[in-house]
């Protein structure tokens, strides 16, 4: 498969090249909004790491570096997010993003298509180091709870490595 060329446009990541609609069928990358293939910053990020995808802005294409520069100035979390979209990506999992949800990820379950089943879990991500809070735990899983998914709380360590908590509701 050729690498898919896209490009860069303000803070959005699009493509309508065929090899985009043949992942996005396939593999469920990018979701097709009108004539074009829309990536999450995540999403775009993975498929340049793993040489599925170039990307351009202003007819240049941008490394992965320039790449998260950009990326840090939309969205100040996005280097946690990366390592958790990539570990449940590699894990066969397909991950969207939840912002509709007020949370990062919305995920499916292995095998599961986006638009013919609903996700499992909305995660929440965040690093070792930030406290949370009772109220702040409790909105978390109310969201969750009255989207009919699971909570699952990916915590990212100073070594890059991800703890996955999930929470459920348990009748008495």
């Amino acid at each position: 498969m050729e690498k898919i060329n896209s490009h860069l446009s303000g803070n959005i990541v699009t493509s309508n090249v065929a090899e985009a609609y043949s992942l996005c069928k396939k593999s469920s990358f990018g979701e097709q909004d009108e004539d074009k293939i829309r990536y999450s910053l995540p999403e775009a990020l993975f498929l340049v790491e793993t040489n599925k995808m170039q990307i351009f802005s202003k007819n240049k294409i941008l490394t992965k570096e320039e790449l998260l520069t950009k990326f840090k100035r939309i969205d100040k979390k996005i280097q946690i997010k990366y390592i958790v979209f990539k570990d449940l990506r590699k894990k066969g999992y397909v991950v969207k993003t939840a912002l509709k949800f007020g949370s990062d990820f919305r995920v499916y379950e292995k095998g599961a298509k986006p638009g013919t089943k609903h996700a499992k879990w909305i995660v929440f991500v965040d690093n070792e180091s930030e406290k949370l809070t009772w109220h702040e735990f409790s909105a978390k899983n109310r969201v969750a709870h009255s989207t009919r998914k699971k909570l699952l709380l990916a915590i990212v360590d100073e070594e890059s490595s991800v703890t996955y908590y999930e929470v459920g509701w348990v009748k008495t």
